[in-house]
């Protein structure tokens, strides 16, 4: 039978089709409930990443083929609150060598899924810039920090909503102040005190109504369970992207935590990530 070599061509181009949507969904499937081996130099770590955070997952996972983590270090560690690494020049620092601010060179938006998930201890976050420099709360293209945190009696976090509530306004605050910057800087070399005074009692009411119109700051009752249990960092909540959380290896993590440091709360013997890799479940 002879074939015509039209629709032969057009077979052709369907098949490929075909396999291409094959192969991307195939790549999409891997992408959900994934789970990263961490091996560092002070035993194991396995973390499940969230699929309601795809931006901070799928990155995450490009690194971790790329073989970015290999070899960088868990540069900050403070006991009873987390550990921190991702820096890609932690990779081969020196002794004493500053590090905090190495990154792939990009930014991913935030995805806060607050409260479902929020800083409870084991919980897997995006380290970012602060607000001054970060109003959008932008996190890391690949640092990360892994709550430790401490225990909180019920009656302490009930405090530290309100202190949350307090801060909320002083953030609020800060960006009002830093929009009005050079009529603010304009006033002191006037030396114009009561200026700076009515200015001052006018920002700190605009604050304070802005924040009343926003959602108050109350934790839920998982929040109450988790903090009052086995602890977290509640004050980090709704600031930093959580984007998973530690399966395995809690106790790899808490050795970390109480290693000794030097500046910069930098470990004093190095604390490496060896390597990474996707697992299968």
């Amino acid at each position: 039978m002879k074939i015509n070599k039209y629709l032969l061509i057009i077979l052709t181009i369907s098949l490929f089709t075909m396999s291409c949507e094959m192969k991307k969904n195939t790549a999409n499937k891997q992408l959900s409930n994934v789970n990263v081996k961490i091996e560092t130099t002070m035993g194991n770590i396995v973390v499940k990443l969230y699929d309601e955070t795809p931006a901070h997952r799928d990155n995450f996972v490009k690194l971790v083929n790329e073989g970015y983590y290999n070899g960088t270090l868990f540069h900050r560690v403070i006991n009873e609150f987390m550990i921190q690494g991702g820096d890609g020049d932690s990779r081969n620092a020196k002794p004493g060598q500053q590090l905090g601010m190495g990154d792939p060179g990009y930014k991913i938006p935030a995805e806060f899924v607050y409260p479902k998930y929020f800083h409870k201890k084991g919980a897997l976050a995006a380290a970012r810039q602060g607000d001054q420099t970060n109003p959008e709360k932008a996190s890391s293209g690949s640092q990360f920090y892994i709550v430790t945190g401490t225990v909180f009696p019920q009656g302490r976090i009930k405090e530290l909503e309100k202190q949350m509530q307090m801060q909320r306004v002083n953030n609020i605050f800060n960006q009002l102040a830093a929009e009005r910057r050079n009529e603010i800087m304009t006033m002191r070399r006037n030396r114009d005190q009561a200026g700076l005074m009515a200015l001052q009692e006018q920002l700190i009411a605009e604050a304070e109504m802005k924040a009343k119109n926003d959602a108050p700051i109350a934790f839920t009752p998982e929040q109450i369970e988790a903090y009052s249990t086995i602890g977290g960092a509640p004050h980090l909540d709704g600031e930093y992207t959580v984007f998973g959380e530690v399966l395995e290896g809690m106790d790899v993590v808490e050795k970390i935590e109480k290693v000794k440091t030097g500046a910069a709360d930098r470990p004093i013997e190095d604390v490496k990530v060896i390597s990474m890799k996707i697992i299968e479940k």
